[in-house]
């Protein structure tokens, strides 16, 4: 049967979808259940036997369909399971799963007003919302502007692209200042965006020290800017972090702030991992300062769970994505328009099209309200909290650093290598031990935990969670799989 008309027929796709949506929902709570393994892994060669992944020039049937969806869902990884603790994102929330699927039906792009209505003024509610808890003036009014982006990386490439536009701005000079000669700074625990974009941008960047908890050191930060001033370049930024991929570490966002006041720098801080602490009146306070950033990343697709992907850069300058991206295409933003042209958001965004990521976050915020968000943040911290007690108590687990938040970093001493320090190869025998337990975990299907080394740490594993369904019994099942795992090692 040939079918290659791009609109649905009830005649020929109810039948179909109402299968597919079937089989969508026994996933759904299959995916997250305890007695089935987080993934069933298979080598490539095995999986292209499983799963014919080329193209034909024929159609194939919808029987055929529903069994490679099946299939797709079965050897894929359960990313909303409860044993899936490997990336900075995790969970499935029954919420946000509605409103990613009708994102899908809807299959709109946010640009103007008149092609996406309801998803406008959503987006601008939620962004309005955001600055509100983020940014505050003195009266308490909401500041700002925001943009929702295509991920965490992109959203810090649009900041520096904004401090550049922002510093040479408001730079007093006759010259136009040559961005090789603008100078950048960022922690070396910062995320590895910050380095591709500046190669975007055409701008130095310098990386400053951390301390033993990963922290960004403000007496190095201070020495390399002057250095630079010397050297005759244009220190204009400092991309600060509030919770960095491994340790989890928040930079001392006063004393950037200071800094930047003084020397006359933008401030961003890449909150995407660490910034949905800000709906929780308790661990908020490790955001001290960020109101006085120019510019916040945010990811609610992380701490919050909320699904992939959901990315927003809010800036306290009002009208910068405007006079920094503007174009005024015509064939979009006509100006005599019989609605307000403010409606039609889409000229401040570097995207054109762009899919409207607020639904889902607007959809979850309204079955959870902002309270409901407070208690999963408070829960996920406790849990973190349990983890990292059992480290510092368990024979055979050893701390990398103190944390303060989710990120509980620690190594596991397999039997054969306790009170074994004094090896003259202990270091490259404990680097080999988390890449071992990661191939038994993920082939086994038991677990996912990530590792990886650190300057000169040798590698470890590092504890994340954002799933709220977690309980402290998955605390202590996942230090028993490892035990269970490494004995024999």
């Amino acid at each position: 049967m040939s079918d290659w008309r791009s609109i649905p027929c009830v005649e020929k796709h109810k039948e179909f979808l109402e299968k597919l949506i079937t089989v969508l929902i026994d996933s759904t709570f299959e995916s997250v259940s305890r007695e089935n393994p987080v993934l069933r892994w298979r080598d490539p060669a095995h999986l292209q036997d499983i799963i014919k992944f080329d193209v034909q020039d024929g159609p194939r049937s919808q029987d055929n369909l529903l069994e490679i969806a099946s299939k797709v869902f079965k050897y894929s990884i359960k990313t909303g399971h409860p044993y899936f603790m490997n990336q900075l994102f995790s969970g499935l929330d029954p919420y946000g799963l509605a409103g990613q699927w009708l994102t899908d039906v809807l299959n709109s792009s946010v640009y103007t007003y008149e092609v996406a209505p309801v998803l406008t003024l959503m987006e601008k509610t939620v962004i309005t919302k955001l600055l509100s808890m983020f940014y505050k003036d003195e009266n308490g009014a909401t500041v700002g502007d925001g943009l929702f982006c295509p991920g965490g990386s992109f959203s810090n490439g649009i900041a520096i692209n904004l401090a550049r536009f922002w510093f040479r701005k408001t730079t007093q000079s006759s010259k136009r200042i040559s961005s090789s000669n603008l100078v950048l700074f960022t922690s070396q625990d910062a995320h590895y965006s910050v380095l591709k974009w500046a190669n975007v941008c055409d701008v130095k960047v310098i990386l400053i020290k951390t301390d033993s908890s990963g922290k960004m050191d403000i007496t190095d930060l201070r020495a390399n800017i002057i250095e630079e001033q010397k050297k005759g370049n244009y220190p204009f930024s400092v991309s600060a972090t509030a919770g960095t991929t491994v340790l989890g570490a928040f930079d001392p966002l006063i004393e950037i702030a200071d800094i930047c006041q003084e020397y006359n720098m933008w401030m961003h801080v890449d909150a995407a991992w660490g910034g949905g602490l800000i709906f929780s009146k308790k661990h908020s306070v490790l955001l001290r300062g960020i109101q006085r950033a120019d510019s916040i990343l945010f990811n609610p697709h992380k701490l919050l769970a909320v699904p992939q992907q959901c990315s927003l850069l809010l800036t306290r300058h009002q009208n910068i994505f405007k006079d920094a991206h503007s174009q005024q295409a015509s064939y979009l933003f006509q100006k005599d328009k019989f609605y307000s042209a403010d409606l039609d958001v889409g000229d401040k965004y570097l995207q054109c099209g762009r899919r409207p990521d607020t639904l889902k976050f607007w959809f979850m915020w309204q079955a959870k309200g902002t309270s409901g968000f407070e208690k999963h943040v408070n829960h996920l911290m406790t849990l973190s909290a349990l983890f990292k007690e059992e480290v510092e108590k368990r024979d055979g687990f050893e701390l990398v650093t103190d944390s303060c938040f989710i990120n509980v970093c620690f190594w596991f001493i397999p039997p054969s290598l306790r009170s074994q320090y004094s090896l003259y190869n202990y270091k490259e025998q404990i680097n080999s031990v988390a890449p071992k337990l990661k191939e038994k975990m993920t082939k086994r299907g038991s677990l996912m935990i990530n590792y990886q080394p650190l300057h000169e740490k040798p590698n470890f594993f590092r504890f994340v969670i954002q799933n709220s369904g977690v309980d402290t019994e998955d605390i202590y099942y996942v230090f028993d799989e490892l035990e269970n795992l490494g004995e024999s090692m």
